[in-house]
């Protein structure tokens, strides 16, 4: 036990364990991403998909509950470090600068963050938790998505996402000391096109269940 609070002591720990969960989630919206995908092969092919999905049974139950261990550590470190953050800098510079790396990305992941959080809250009431009884997956997808208002709050949550992941992607490896001018372009690089992937590829997916439904 004594080991686990010198590690969550320890700032580049806890910046690690962020990095760790953070591209564990990158990897869940690599995956989610794809299984989204089968949309575009009718009615028929998505909700074969989600028969797929909960024919893994008790596998689907441990995955997500490993999601939401992995939120709760994700979320709580971020806490700590952003209230460590405060109380050491308690007076905000009269002028911003970009010293250090800062950047309006990494300026605002807190925020961004917390608009994802609400996003997945409001994201699991509209979808995973409606009413599946007489309606399929896809049915109930589509009546979300047929709402503007929700459709709009969806376009705009893909946006952060996509803002989010960009900088958090190669921070993640920056985390773990691998800051080299030769490498960290590279992933700079990579983690640009994949948060254009995510952000573009869950934000046309309301699209294609409009056209279908």
């Amino acid at each position: 036990m004594n080991w686990l609070v010198r590690t969550f002591s320890c700032s580049i720990a806890k910046k690690q364990f962020m990095a760790v969960t953070g591209l564990a989630f990158c990897l869940f919206l690599t995956s989610h991403l794809i299984g989204n995908l089968f949309v575009y092969g009718g009615k028929d092919a998505f909700n074969a998909y989600v028969e797929h999905l909960h024919a893994l049974g008790v596998l689907i139950h441990i995955a997500e509950a490993g999601l939401i261990v992995f939120a709760l550590i994700h979320i709580g470190t971020a806490l700590i470090l952003y209230f460590q953050n405060l109380a050491a800098r308690p007076v905000k510079y009269k002028k911003k600068s970009n010293a250090g790396g800062r950047t309006l990305a990494s300026g605002t992941m807190p925020y961004t963050g917390l608009f994802i959080l609400v996003f997945i809250v409001v994201h699991l009431v509209s979808m995973k938790f409606a009413d599946h009884s007489t309606l399929t997956t896809f049915d109930v997808t589509a009546g979300v998505f047929a709402k503007p208002a929700y459709l709009a709050f969806y376009i705009v949550s893909m946006v952060v996402v996509a803002f989010h992941v960009n900088h958090g992607f190669w921070s993640a490896f920056q985390s773990f000391g691998a800051s080299h001018p030769k490498y960290m372009p590279i992933f700079r690089g990579f983690g640009m096109l994949f948060s254009v992937i995510v952000g573009a590829g869950f934000g046309l997916i309301p699209i294609a269940f409009n056209m279908i439904s």
